[in-house]
């Protein structure tokens, strides 16, 4: 190769090079940057801000912080029992770019059974220190560490998870490991089975870059081990399902647009869980089954807290 061909092909590499560069940097800023709630943006539905007031103004609201093993400052909502013998505890996970105040909703139905609540922000929302969205992967170690924040608190602590879309494939990756057996039951709501196939079918790259999914997917992934320190080819509630033994309840709308219902199927069939049960609400769309079909959402997660000794 001639001394020009040389340095057109090293003009070359170093332009694809920065190209790469430029592109990763945008993937990861829009995908892997956690997002603010705006205060003034609206919900998909009244009960959830109806929620949302109940978490922020209830009277018996305390905020509780606690260290991640990265040293992260971690914070959570606590609401206390009005019995202080009772060992019941709802622990509630949110979804992608809100805050636990979107947990209202759920936490007002447990309440009324007066138990204690628990409503962790995860890891760079709300009033958590994080500068990259875990995807249930990190955040799986997080919900581990409130847990025994929970046991420190009550050693006698009966505790379930309820987590919704980002939330729900938090509580399939925290089954994923050994957990103490004050951990009796979950609710996952709405969760992908696998982040990258998740990512591709609804082509959440595409507004973030012009380039193939897979070529955008891997400059993603090597960003995100640089910045994160984590592998996003490890965010798979699948797997983790099927090292799961608590017992659980998969919710889904079948005309999820966001997250196929084919999913919740996927993660019945592999989760090893003791006991495992889906119910799907019909026409609701991501998240909406609580207010599509309240009647059934609750029957059916009251259902399984009795036998699951929690009602």
């Amino acid at each position: 190769m001639s001394k020009k061909g040389r340095m057109a092909a090293v003009l070359l590499t170093a332009a694809a090079a920065g190209l790469g560069i430029t592109a990763g940097e945008k993937l990861y800023s829009n995908i892997m940057v956690p997002k603010a709630r705006k205060e003034d943006e609206p919900d998909f539905s009244e009960l959830v801000t109806k929620g949302r007031m109940f978490v922020r103004n209830h009277p018996d609201h305390q905020d509780i912080y606690l260290e991640s093993i990265d040293l992260l400052k971690l914070h959570a909502v606590f609401i206390a029992s009005d019995n202080k013998d009772e060992h019941k505890y709802a622990l509630l996970i949110h979804g992608y770019n809100d805050n636990c105040e979107s947990m209202g909703i759920y936490a007002e139905h447990y309440k009324s059974y007066g138990m204690n609540l628990l409503l962790p922000d995860l890891r760079g929302y709300g009033k958590s220190e994080g500068a990259c969205v875990g995807f249930g992967y990190d955040d799986r170690l997080d919900i581990i560490e409130w847990i025994y924040w929970i046991l420190k608190r009550d050693p006698e602590a009966k505790i379930f998870l309820h987590g919704v879309s980002m939330g729900a494939a938090t509580v399939f990756m925290t089954l994923g490991e050994t957990l103490p057996e004050n951990v009796v039951f979950a609710v996952a709501d709405s969760s992908y089975s696998d982040l990258k196939t998740e990512f591709s079918r609804v082509h959440i790259m595409s507004k973030s870059s012009a380039l193939p999914f897979d070529i955008a997917w891997n400059i993603l992934r090597a960003m995100t081990k640089l910045r994160a320190g984590y592998d996003i080819d490890d965010v798979c509630p699948l797997k983790a399902a099927a090292r799961a033994v608590t017992p659980i309840l998969i919710l889904h709308g079948d005309a999820d647009r966001l997250i196929p219902v084919s999913m919740a199927n996927e993660l019945l069939d592999a989760c090893s869980s003791r006991t495992k049960k889906i119910a799907t609400f019909a026409g609701a769309d991501h998240l909406r089954g609580v207010v599509t079909d309240p009647a059934k959402y609750w029957n059916e997660i009251d259902t399984a807290l009795t036998e699951a000794g929690l009602l």
